[in-house]
């Protein structure tokens, strides 16, 4: 039992951390990542799809009569119906004579302005010049039984009529039409139907002597029925109702009419079409007010382009242009940008950085041509899918409480784990590190105690193994001090013992130009570096140098000839300057060819020559020492100045340390100068380079 306890406190820390913090943690952060992800996902889909919709749907409004008006009519809105402008009708004509076509056109158009009390009207021009340059007015009007003129009657002002005003050109055209009514009409039950007879209104009252404007057609229908809650509402016969009566007008201009016969090809529809404004007035019988005035305020223009923007959302443009043309888009409108809703900038930043498919490019280009009979248009809807993502983050930013209760949750659950467990963690950490940092320093293991972190569960085992490995630590660094203080005092007698039978031999040969004086001071120069050092790496690199001018190219020549005398035959000189001057240090420097020298015999191809050569430019000397045979591994090129490489099975037997190179790259660094191998076709070459020193003049 004992045993089984034991065993599931070593697992108790494990299993806390695995399912109280990491898998709630990953749990909750792969959920959110997911759900947007594939949020944005099918948003981007639904994008693309409803941006397919909306631009079937404008190009279907367009195809449209309606459409075609403005297309016809970019620049008509309510300003422009208010003020009486004729606009582009998709037909070349209008047949005014015939109730059901007037009506028919116009509705299909959808040209009607619709004004207060029921009234519209609709002031149009034909899209063909050859229709006989006429303006066309239709709508509708409502008054009460319509009153007709008297034929031989002088006075129009007892009947009901028109009055009609056409501006354009700097011209001003004026016609007054009474209601006339066939005899034939006179006894329809189903209501009335007569013509408005025009002439050019006078100021005085009396038209004795008028004549009818010949070109001038007009045709009124008023209906039998009742038209509100007044009295008598429902009965044909009643007399003190409002009726509703549709009228149709043909207006001759002789301004239009007078361009198609001079010569050219007028152009249509007139350019200055803006400038035209139409006015029609329905007049009581007598002197009272205006029944309907198209001049009156409050004019509501049928569908227009502008219209269009409702489809559009944020971010998506809608471009039209006439096909051909190279002026300026006919139309050019953007989805309005509603206040957004808050979202976090951390989310937007993070929904779009995720990564969706389907989609080419952000940016989605659609284009479709809508016909017209004057011309085409094309049509372009740009929209951008990653407006989307503004979207996606408000709503993920609403949904973010249950993310931040997610991770509240885990934080209490990290709360406990910290109080009962990371807390004692973090003292065995401490002082590990501290362990640590002083097992690479000096000394002052003894102040270190892990004992009383002991403890069953994994943190007092772990506690514990660390205790033990600390003693053991301890016990290895007591003897490593004493082996190491054993070898300093043996280097201290191995160089007492070598200094004076050197310092004797100094004394036989006394002349500076004997070559034997030349060996042994190097001999004692390397006694002395390593003299009193633990290690040879170490004397090697705390070593100083007398660095001075050194003549390189006198150097190598005496290199190269000496050379035999070292046991490195067949060592050549291909050196062409008679001097060269550098920063060195000569005995140093012999050191370093001597190293260089005895690896390229070595590994040279027997009775191969071992090539010096000499090249100088105004800041550096270069020194390159090539041998003939095998090339260095690849796996050792870049490690072969290290202390202690060699390639050579069990080199340190046969007395080779490994050492050779690293003291050559050690004393050419301190000289201020590189060394570096390559390899070549058929051998290896060494590259020494030191720091030139130009000669003073």
């Amino acid at each position: 039992m004992k045993v089984f306890q034991a065993g599931l406190a070593s697992f108790r820390l494990r299993i806390l951390f695995r399912t109280s913090f990491l898998l709630l943690a990953l749990a909750v952060l792969t959920l959110a990542v997911t759900v947007l992800q594939e949020e944005k996902q099918r948003s981007y889909d639904n994008y693309q799809s409803g941006l397919k919709k909306t631009k079937e749907q404008i190009v279907a409004r367009l195809h449209h009569p309606a459409g075609q008006l403005a297309l016809l009519n970019p620049g008509w809105d309510a300003r422009a119906a208010a003020a009486g402008r004729p606009v582009l009708l998709p037909y070349a004509a209008i047949d005014f004579d015939d109730q059901d076509k007037v009506r028919n056109a116009v509705d299909m158009a959808g040209c009607l302005v619709q004004y207060k009390q029921g009234a519209s009207l609709c002031v149009a021009i034909g899209n063909s010049p050859w229709a006989g340059g006429f303006l066309y007015a239709a709508g509708n009007f409502l008054s009460g039984p319509l009153a007709a003129h008297a034929i031989g009657d002088e006075h129009l002002d007892g009947a009901h009529r028109l009055r009609v005003t056409v501006s354009l050109r700097g011209q001003t055209y004026r016609w007054l039409a009474p209601f006339e009514q066939p005899a034939e009409d006179a006894l329809r039950a189903d209501g009335r139907r007569g013509r408005f007879t025009g002439y050019v209104e006078r100021d005085q009252r009396n038209y004795r002597g008028a004549r009818p404007v010949r070109e001038f057609r007009g045709w009124v229908w008023q209906g039998g029925d009742c038209v509100g809650n007044e009295a008598g509402s429902g009965s044909g016969g009643a007399i003190d109702c409002s009726h509703k009566s549709f009228f149709s007008l043909r207006l001759p201009v002789d301004a239009l009419r007078d361009a198609l016969f001079q010569g050219a090809r007028p152009p249509w529809p007139p350019p200055d079409l803006d400038q035209f404004k139409v006015r029609v007035e329905v007049l009581p019988p007598g002197d009272g007010l205006a029944l309907f005035d198209s001049g009156a305020p409050g004019a509501l223009p049928p569908f227009g382009l502008d219209d269009l923007a409702a489809l559009l959302q944020p971010g998506e443009t809608l471009s039209i242009r006439k096909r051909g043309a190279a002026a300026a888009d006919t139309l050019r409108l953007t989805g309005r940008d509603e206040a957004p809703e808050p979202s976090s900038s951390l989310l937007t930043r993070l929904i779009g950085r995720l990564p969706v498919e389907s989609l080419d490019a952000p940016v989605v280009v659609l284009d479709d041509q809508i016909a017209t009979p004057r011309g085409s248009y094309q049509l372009r809807l740009v929209g951008d899918a990653r407006s989307v993502n503004r979207n996606l983050a408000a709503v993920a930013t609403r949904l973010s409480w249950f993310v931040g209760a997610m991770l509240a949750a885990i934080g209490v659950a990290w709360l406990v784990i910290e109080i009962g467990i990371v807390r004692r963690i973090t003292r065995l950490t401490r002082r590990t590190r501290g362990l640590s940092s002083t097992v690479r320093g000096e000394g002052g293991l003894e102040r270190f105690e892990l004992a009383d972190l002991r403890g069953g569960d994994e943190l007092g085992i772990l506690a514990a193994g660390l205790d033990d490995l600390l003693r053991r630590v301890k016990e290895d660094a007591e003897r490593e001090r004493i082996r190491a203080e054993q070898e300093k005092d043996m280097w201290h007698a191995v160089g007492h013992e070598i200094m004076s039978p050197l310092q004797s031999l100094l004394a036989l040969h006394r002349d500076a130009n004997d070559p034997s004086h030349r060996y042994i001071s190097r001999m004692q120069q390397a006694v002395r570096i390593l003299y009193g050092n633990a290690s040879p790496s170490e004397a090697i690199q705390s070593s100083s140098l007398q660095v001075q001018a050194l003549n390189i190219a006198a150097f190598v020549r005496d290199v190269a000839a000496n050379a035999a005398g070292a046991g490195i035959a067949n060592v050549m000189c291909d050196d062409g300057e008679a001097a060269v001057f550098a920063r060195a240090d000569a005995y140093s420097l012999e050191d370093v060819f001597a190293h260089i020298l005895k690896n390229a015999d070595r590994y040279r191809t027997p009775g191969s020559p071992i090539v010096l050569s000499l090249a100088s430019t105004d800041n550096s000397v270069t020194i390159n020492i090539r041998n003939t045979g095998p090339c260095i591994p690849e796996e050792l090129i870049g490690s072969i100045f290290e202390y202690g490489v060699s390639d050579q099975p069990e080199a340190g037997a046969h007395g080779n340390r490994g050492q050779g190179l690293f003291v050559a790259k050690t004393y050419m660094a301190k000289m201020g100068g590189t060394i570096a191998a390559q390899n070549l076709a058929d051998g290896v070459c060494f590259r020494l380079e030191l720091q030139r020193v130009l000669p003073r003049d």
